[in-house]
């Protein structure tokens, strides 16, 4: 689904520019003069991005931009400052409030478009982190989470290698330095940190050369979830731009204050110190509670209290969400002919073909013998319809191979989609569960019109 950025800019001729530039990009655009309209706006429906000019009113754009990231609610919607910054001081100021970029103007259309990009990708992994936990608070799994007291580990990578780190001066911090070459192919390309700088600033002699220590460090399973902040030249906005779609978390280019580094750098590893918190707990043992042995999806343990913050995040944001009812076609036929060991093979592919094909935001879970339940949020009706004869024809279209000799199988699905489209009640509860009523409706529909089809229920 494309993205929903409000723009703030009391002037009209920069409101119209730049939403036709994200309009080109299929992004929908709310412009609004100040921050009364804005705040309207947020309230109506909650954006995906906020796009603020601070040039004028200064005072009260830095309080809104501070009010919006104190309260859960709006907290991890990506804020980009832009302005003319001419101190350094300003640009540091404007990210102390809050900002989680700012733009000098005038700032070039690509980097633009790739920082929408990359903080967009950023706000859905921390979003879909937050609602797992949320989940498993709810599930009655949820522990106390001690402070964080090691090192963080920060490498600077440079093509000399020879930064000595001085000027980060980070809190808590093991900072050590690296050349290139040696973090790409030589002794050192084994090095993980929380945090990798790969300071160009001195110039890029050439930019396969950044966008190859990106690709490695990405590609590689002890850094893939470093954080990673690019320090580059000012004539480097084409690379920039690319760095940021090939993984770089942040970029900046110079001149940059020391402050502002230190700001970029500490953000950059709370936010990665935050992302393993999360991503440890479903490592646990708890995980056995919350997952089907057979298929390691999630069971109904865990798929109910996930729709239920689903649909009261649904209610503040007033997007609609889609829910889907899945179940395989003459299933028990298979079980009775090849065997229940068959059976089960079927069913864990099924499980991977399901997975390869969906967000991580969106919710797999294994709610029966042969039943799964999907959920997805940001939907409408032409994306949800779509997403689910997708996954039909996934099922359909490709034979499966069962036992040891191979034997070909013919499987199909049937779906049933229901989406919160109509009025809600107080009652949350009974609205999510007529929710899943409509989807199991719209099931039986599919199975009765003839199965291997996709039916939207009439409400």
């Amino acid at each position: 689904m494309p993205g929903d950025i409000l723009i703030i800019d009391c002037a009209a001729t920069n409101r119209i520019i730049l939403k036709v530039k994200l309009l080109t990009a299929q992004y929908r655009v709310r412009p609004c003069s100040n921050v009364a309209e804005a705040k309207v706006e947020i309230a109506a429906s909650l954006p995906d991005l906020i796009l603020m000019d601070i040039g004028t009113d200064t005072e009260a754009i830095m309080a809104f931009c501070q009010s919006l990231k104190a309260q859960e609610d709006t907290s991890l919607i990506p804020i980009i400052a832009t302005g003319g910054f001419s101190t350094p001081q300003e640009r540091v100021t404007a990210l102390e409030a809050g900002a989680d970029d700012v733009l000098t103007k005038p700032f070039d259309d690509h980097i633009l478009q790739a920082r929408i990009r990359s903080m967009l990708r950023a706000r859905d992994a921390r979003q879909e982190l937050r609602m797992r936990e949320g989940t498993r608070t709810a599930l009655g799994f949820a522990e106390a989470c001690s402070d964080f007291t090691a090192p963080s580990t920060v490498v600077i990578a440079t093509m000399d290698g020879k930064a000595t780190g001085d000027g980060l001066d980070l809190e808590n911090c093991q900072v050590s330095s690296v050349a290139i070459e040696r973090l790409t192919s030589g002794t050192e390309r084994n090095t993980a940190a929380d945090l990798f700088v790969v300071d160009f600033r001195l110039g890029l002699p050439d930019d396969t050369i950044l966008f190859r220590l990106l690709s490695e460090l990405r590609s590689r399973s002890k850094t893939r979830h470093s954080s990673i902040l690019a320090l580059l030249s000012s004539n480097t906005r084409q690379a920039a731009a690319m760095a940021l779609d090939l993984g770089a978390n942040d970029i900046v280019t110079s001149p940059v204050a020391d402050d502002e580094i230190r700001h970029r750098c500490r953000v950059l590893l709370q936010a990665k110190h935050e992302a393993a918190a999360l991503r440890r707990t479903v490592e646990t043992g708890l995980e056995a509670a919350i997952t089907d042995p057979l298929t390691g999806l999630f069971n109904r343990r865990y798929a109910l209290p996930h729709l239920a913050r689903l649909s009261e995040q649904s209610r503040k944001t007033g997007r609609q969400f889609a829910i889907m009812a899945l179940d395989l076609d003459h299933f028990k036929g298979i079980n009775d002919t090849y065997g229940h060991k068959a059976g089960d093979e079927v069913l864990r592919q099924v499980a991977l073909r399901l997975q390869g094909n969906l967000r991580a935001v969106d919710l797999l879970a294994r709610i029966g013998g042969e039943e799964f339940l999907v959920a997805i949020p940001n939907s409408d009706v032409v994306h949800a319809r779509t997403a689910a004869e997708r996954l039909c024809k996934l099922i359909g279209d490709t034979p499966f191979f069962v036992g040891e000799d191979g034997t070909e199988l013919s499987i199909t699905m049937s779906v049933g989609v229901s989406l919160n489209s109509g009025p809600q009640t107080d009652d949350e509860e009974a609205d999510l569960e007529e929710l899943v009523n409509a989807a199991d409706l719209a099931l039986y529909a599919a199975k009765s019109g003839g199965r291997n089809m996709v039916s939207l229920s009439a409400a």
